[in-house]
């Protein structure tokens, strides 16, 4: 499920609001799902590196039970997480209502749910991004979006057509 004309749309995401005092990152937290890490920071430098884009999961992990499904489904799998090592960083961008994250990590993490313009979980964005290395800015090239699928087969069927779109 695409936004009309947002394939390859490139917005401007200005994390100098949405992180206190733009030289600080997240605070670290681990996330709920093996493998995944929470930091945009580190999502972009290792999909930098690796030259794979990056899969935000846009989640309730304490509440929301099509995030738990989708987790139980596919992201507990190891079909998937062969899949994901091989094709995409992931990202948990996590709206928990029972534990308590870091404020970087949560002021982080609804910049971005604002940014997407997420409104029901889960969400799964896939996307690239960069920064701007003056105006410390990151850019993004959305890939496409999506939700929850009852199997790995069908969910890494939807993303790999995302990436499939998607211009080196």
């Amino acid at each position: 499920m695409l936004l009309k004309n947002s394939r390859f749309l490139s917005l401007t995401f200005v994390v100098c609001l949405a992180i206190s005092a733009c030289a600080q990152k997240p605070a670290v937290n681990k996330a709920e799902n093996e493998g995944w890490i929470t930091s945009l920071d580190e999502a972009v430098a290792l999909s930098k590196k690796s030259g794979k884009p990056i899969m935000a999961n846009f989640t309730g992990s304490d509440w929301c039970g099509w995030c738990k499904r989708l987790t139980s489904a596919v992201f507990s799998k190891d079909e998937f997480k062969t899949w994901a090592s091989k094709n995409v960083v992931l990202l948990e961008l996590d709206f928990p209502r029972f534990k308590q994250l870091p404020t970087e990590l949560r002021n982080q993490n609804q910049a971005l749910q604002q940014q997407f313009q997420v409104g029901g979980f889960p969400t799964i964005w896939v996307f690239d991004a960069a920064q701007n290395k003056s105006t410390k800015q990151f850019e993004f090239t959305q890939l496409g979006r999506t939700g929850y699928k009852p199997t790995v087969a069908e969910f890494t069927t939807d993303v790999d057509q995302m990436i499939a779109r998607r211009k080196k």
